[in-house]
């Protein structure tokens, strides 16, 4: 879920993100573009996490795959918190904005696919665990947004509040990567890598 918010958490704040991480002589139109773009190579950067780290959690457990997920996600959330805007670093700033959307993708696929084997091989009724991950997230950034812009008027927003969300998520896949230290394989996996042994051994 911590993942999931992450990741869109952004398109929330779009509108502000577009003004402040390109130039301002741009119009708004080619700004909003841009960023709905970076936002684009998101999801391009998808199916590279998902093949290389659904490898790696079929090979050598979910648990692995589940912490470097989570640091890949945790790491630039937290830096788009904190980073300078265009009026201080110019154009590394988009460049950098660029990054992070690639590095969420690469770690949001391979989350969702480790998320969902992991909790189908936990539970019964797959179907229903399995989709909750998503729903959740969505829930929680249209809270987060919503409680925002009650709060804060839009200069203020438009100032430093955007960065809250994104500050609230890094904090908390801190807490995740730290939770994560508990997780045990999943008792699928155990019996195939038994399996796998003995048939070696044979």
């Amino acid at each position: 879920m911590l993942e999931f918010y992450d990741f869109i958490i952004f398109v929330f704040f779009a509108p502000y993100i577009s003004k402040l991480f390109f130039p301002q002589e741009l119009d708004p139109f080619w700004q909003m573009l841009n960023t709905y773009g970076a936002f684009a190579a998101g999801y391009l950067a998808r199916p590279l996490g998902g093949v290389i780290m659904a490898h790696f959690g079929d090979k050598h457990g979910r648990k692995n795959m589940f912490m470097l997920s989570i640091v890949l996600m945790v790491i630039p959330t937290f830096a788009l918190g904190v980073m300078p805007t265009f009026e201080t670093i110019g154009y590394l700033a988009p460049i950098l904005f660029l990054c992070i959307r690639i590095m969420q993708g690469i770690s949001i696929d391979g989350e969702l696919r480790g998320a969902w084997v992991f909790m189908g091989e936990h539970s019964i009724k797959e179907s229903l665990f399995t989709s909750t991950d998503i729903l959740t997230a969505a829930v929680a950034g249209s809270i987060v947004s919503l409680i925002i812009h009650k709060n804060y008027e839009t200069s203020i927003i438009a100032q430093w509040a955007w960065r809250i969300p994104f500050i609230i998520g890094g904090i908390f896949g801190i807490i995740s990567i730290y939770l994560r230290k508990f997780l045990s394989q999943t008792p699928v996996f155990g019996n195939t890598k038994k399996e796998m042994r003995y048939k070696k051994c044979l």
